[in-house]
């Protein structure tokens, strides 16, 4: 039986400027750090990866774990930091707010891109934006007005 969502991963070129920004920025607390070395028969075969290696946080908010990998082996190929949504691959990381022009004009502030300023997101009580972290990974910030809605974490 699957239970819940646990974690997104996400691969990193600079792991301390993506814990810094998960943390710092949006909140997320760090759990652990671990990583590998070359030569992890078992950690090769769970990645499909041959010769692999990496540092690893997981980072925790609420009921979310966020993991983010920076692998050192084999050597990665950098993403495109204006990977268009619409792309095949994870689109978005959604995080729930509660005063979502607060938050857009605090992370606006310290340097996160957006696509626009929040916009009402089609649902009655629903609005929403999307932004960047420091390896154009998609962001969505969602607030939800009304708990009864079907959007929202929050019992209702």
């Amino acid at each position: 039986m699957i239970r819940a969502v646990h974690h997104t991963a996400i691969s990193t070129g600079d792991l301390e400027r993506a814990v810094a920004f998960y943390r710092d920025q949006l909140g997320f607390a760090e759990v652990t750090a671990f990583g590998w070395e070359q030569g992890s028969e078992s950690i090769d075969r769970l990645t499909g990866l041959r010769g692999s290696a990496a540092r690893v946080a997981l980072l925790r908010l609420e009921n979310a774990f966020v993991e983010l990998f920076e692998y050192s082996a084999p050597p990665p190929a950098p993403g495109d930091p204006a990977r268009p949504v619409c792309d095949h691959g994870i689109t978005h990381l959604c995080l729930e707010v509660t005063d979502l022009d607060a938050e857009y004009e605090r992370l606006k502030a310290a340097g996160m891109r957006f696509h626009c300023a929040p916009i009402d997101a089609g649902a009655v009580g629903v609005r929403a934006v999307y932004g960047r972290d420091p390896d154009g990974n998609v962001v969505e910030l969602l607030e939800v007005s009304d708990p009864t809605s079907g959007f929202s974490l929050r019992a209702g």
